[in-house]
């Protein structure tokens, strides 16, 4: 084994480093992370599929592309002519939903799809499968930060877990983070408990509703502190622009405290902290940094 193989290795068990108390953490103020999954904790491959509006024909688009040219599938670009479907079994978002598993087929050892895209994500080297915010979600997850995943997959939490525990049978990540909330944003029982009875919210508004629910939990569980920080990192450009909205309704609302946006859009990282008065933002070049709130992770 190579010395930058050993490295990594080390730096995946954890072999090394120690538990770093939070910077206010005598302050009783602590950090909460807030996390998108797909191209940002990592890149699946998990395909969604695009409809010829004459032919049916379908077409499967990656996540990432998706986020790109969503505003203008059905309207004109390569996409122009096809359209998406929403039903869940059959439409654009189907791998994005659980399915039905038999007990025999569980028994047997079949996953949901989530669970076998990860496993299979982790035969690529690191770089093909890392997203740009996973040294945050490492970092936060090493140090046992109170952590929440966003995200607009349709899946039950539980399969959400059990994807993420994935990475710790493959000892990429020490131990299962310190779970804050999950929000499966288009799970329908989701949608129910974060007020959208009908159905009728997009992913982004859902979204803002998740982080106002994971920050009113925070203050839950943890006590309203001044000192309190959040971070939430996301790389859908619609998701991103609404995500800083809800922060600046925050901000307000809980005007002592941090809020933090940081955006991953085409592998970028680039942090905003959300202000009474707007955003300030940098681009951050080095990509393994490992805190959303400060340059110097010893500080996090």
């Amino acid at each position: 084994m190579s010395e930058d193989q050993n490295k990594k290795g080390q730096l995946d068990l954890g072999i090394n480093r120690t538990p770093e108390k939070d910077r206010n953490f005598h302050l009783g103020g602590r950090s909460f992370y807030f996390f998108d999954f797909d191209d940002n904790i990592a890149f699946l491959t998990t395909p969604l599929v695009l409809f010829h509006k004459e032919t049916r024909a379908e077409q499967a688009i990656s996540s990432g592309d998706f986020a790109q040219y969503n505003s203008t599938i059905g309207k004109s670009g390569i996409y122009g002519d096809f359209e998406i479907d929403f039903c869940d079994v059959t439409g654009t978002f189907r791998n994005f939903r659980d399915h039905n598993i038999s007990e025999v087929e569980k028994l047997a050892g079949k996953n949901q799809v989530f669970v076998q895209d990860v496993a299979a994500a982790l035969g690529f080297p690191d770089f093909q499968w890392k997203g740009p915010s996973w040294e945050c979600f490492y970092h936060a997850t090493f140090n046992q930060r109170p952590l929440s995943v966003i995200t607009a997959r349709g899946h039950h939490p539980d399969t959400l877990k059990e994807g993420i525990k994935v990475f710790v049978k493959n000892k990429v990540l020490p131990l299962e983070p310190n779970y804050l909330s999950l929000y499966p944003v288009s799970h329908k029982p989701t949608r129910t408990l974060l007020g959208d009875t009908n159905f009728t919210e997009g992913t982004a508004e859902l979204k803002q509703r998740a982080i106002r629910a994971s920050v009113e939990k925070a203050i839950e569980i943890y006590g309203y502190n001044a000192h309190h920080r959040f971070g939430m990192s996301d790389d859908d450009p619609k998701n991103i622009e609404l995500i800083v909205e809800e922060m600046t309704r925050l901000k307000a609302r809980f005007p002592e405290m941090s809020f933090f946006m940081i955006e991953t859009q085409h592998g970028n990282f680039i942090k905003h902290e959300v202000k009474t008065g707007g955003l300030q933002g940098q681009k951050v070049e080095d990509l393994s940094q490992l805190s959303f709130f400060e340059d110097d992770r010893r500080k996090s």
